[in-house]
């Protein structure tokens, strides 16, 4: 049992850990976090839009953060480092934070989640779901789903590749819960089958015949010693 709520607290820890720097790194375009433990400390990687605005001038704001997450969280020695989102349509949190802030201004969830959806699969992904849920139109909650491409959810590869995240969004009516599934193109599936074009008649000849490389001077002064030996040797 103090196994099981060892894993509950660690869980909870990175949870309020990933809210936080959500809400202090939402001008850089926070896209998530990496924890991992080390003999030296906590090593944290926190992948942002803008790296620049998360390590601030002379990485005064990286400092500040590490000292915020020491001593809010405890975490041993945390050492950040920040890396760049390459492809931000392709982040989880960078579209949901971009739905939640469409909502904000006023747009139309349906509107915002068709928007998001078209720009994922234009970046390239081979799936996406997004879920809006809420008070979108009555005082009823209901949810609305989006969703295009292929996107499995059960087996090795969802769990292995998918990209999630959810965002809460407070509106006058209530909050709204955005969630985002993405399928990236780097994604790998055991039932995808490559066929192997057989090479033609005349690249089996080309690759059966050896090369022939033309000789090189140390090899004609070598032929050339060899003959002259077998002249004087006659």
């Amino acid at each position: 049992m103090a196994v099981v709520r060892h894993f509950i607290t660690e869980s909870i820890k990175r949870t309020e850990i990933d809210e936080f720097l959500q809400k202090e790194l939402e001008r850089a375009g926070y896209g998530g976090v990496n924890i991992s433990k080390t003999p030296l400390g906590t090593h944290i990687v926190v992948y942002a839009m803008r790296p620049g605005l998360v390590i601030g001038r002379g990485g005064g704001t990286i400092r500040e953060l590490a000292k915020t997450l020491e001593e809010k969280f405890k975490l041993p020695n945390p050492q950040i480092s920040v890396s760049e989102i390459e492809i931000p349509e392709l982040n989880a949190y960078v579209v949901a934070s971009r739905i939640a802030s469409a909502l904000q201004r006023g747009i139309h969830y349906r509107r915002a989640g068709f928007w998001a959806l078209r720009q994922v699969m234009d970046a390239g992904a081979l799936g996406v779901e997004i879920v809006i849920s809420g008070k979108l139109r009555t005082d009823r909650a209901r949810y609305e789903k989006f969703r295009d491409g292929y996107l499995p959810k059960s087996g090795e590869p969802p769990l292995k590749y998918t990209r999630k995240a959810e965002v809460h969004v407070q509106l006058k009516p209530g909050i709204l819960g955005v969630k985002v599934r993405i399928m990236p193109p780097d994604a790998e599936f055991p039932d995808k089958i490559q066929i192997v074009e057989e090479p033609s008649l005349e690249e089996k000849e080309t690759a059966e015949s050896p090369e022939q490389t033309p000789p090189t001077e140390e090899h004609k002064e070598t032929v050339e010693e060899e003959k002259s030996t077998e002249e004087t040797a006659e």
